[in-house]
């Protein structure tokens, strides 16, 4: 069961279209459907697969010619141990125009007609184009968000629990459990988990990174400004 807190509407956050990116950016395995068989790739090692995909748009004439169909899909998981681990769904549509190579064929590339890219979210659903899919750019921290939260929570829990003082409204006592379930360029997210669903909240960086070198000080501010408030927050034993 997933409940909704109150509208976060202050905190900026990606696009679809860099949604999916940082999703495909950061993707370790992927499910390739076509010609009615589905093959688990499960060694792209961190490379985007849009490296090796050639995405073109549909070409005049196209339906007159047989093309199978393709569908690429990825699953992003939430790195800590929240409730509800899948955080997003990614699946690119298309046909092929060339025979699908592996990520591990170094020689191999796949061109494919684009149709759209799906995004599957708590939130919904959204379809995104071409166009804006290559105009997009992937979360400069999305190859090192699992790292980085997992960091967080294994070796710093006592600054996750800092970081409740900047949450608003404040938790109750109906929270037993916050833990970091995302970060990208406009902040952190917190999961605050009730003995009965739960409510993400987002906290804002000062500015948007540009590069996860800048990503230290950007979370100290978030730490400084946690320990300004003049209240504490702690979770139920």
């Amino acid at each position: 069961m997933r409940t909704s807190g109150a509208p976060d509407t202050a905190a900026a956050r990606p696009t679809d279209a860099e949604r999916i990116r940082s999703v495909l950016t950061a993707a370790h395995s992927m499910t390739v459907v076509t010609d009615g068989l589905r093959t688990e790739v499960r060694h792209l090692d961190g490379t985007d697969p849009m490296g090796r995909l050639h995405l073109h748009p549909a070409e005049p004439g196209g339906a007159d010619k047989y093309r199978p169909a393709i569908r690429l899909e990825f699953t992003d998981v939430a790195p800590t141990p929240v409730r509800d681990r899948v955080r997003a769904r990614v699946t690119l549509l298309g046909r092929l125009l060339t025979p699908y190579a592996e990520p591990a064929d170094s020689a191999g590339s796949t061109c494919v007609e684009f149709d759209r890219a799906v995004l599957e979210t708590p939130d919904g659903l959204a379809h995104v184009g071409l166009e804006e899919l290559d105009a997009a750019c992937p979360d400069p921290l999305a190859p090192y968000e699992a790292g980085m939260l997992t960091h967080l929570l294994d070796d710093h829990p006592d600054l996750v629990t800092l970081l409740l003082r900047l949450v608003q409204p404040q938790p109750t006592a109906a929270v037993v459990r916050a833990l970091p379930v995302a970060m990208d360029r406009y902040g952190i997210t917190l999961r605050l988990e009730e003995r009965r669903g739960h409510r993400d909240v987002r906290l804002p960086f000062p500015s948007p990174l540009d590069d996860v070198d800048q990503s230290g000080a950007q979370i100290q501010a978030l730490f400084s400004a946690a320990r300004r408030r003049s209240h504490r927050n702690t979770l139920p034993a």
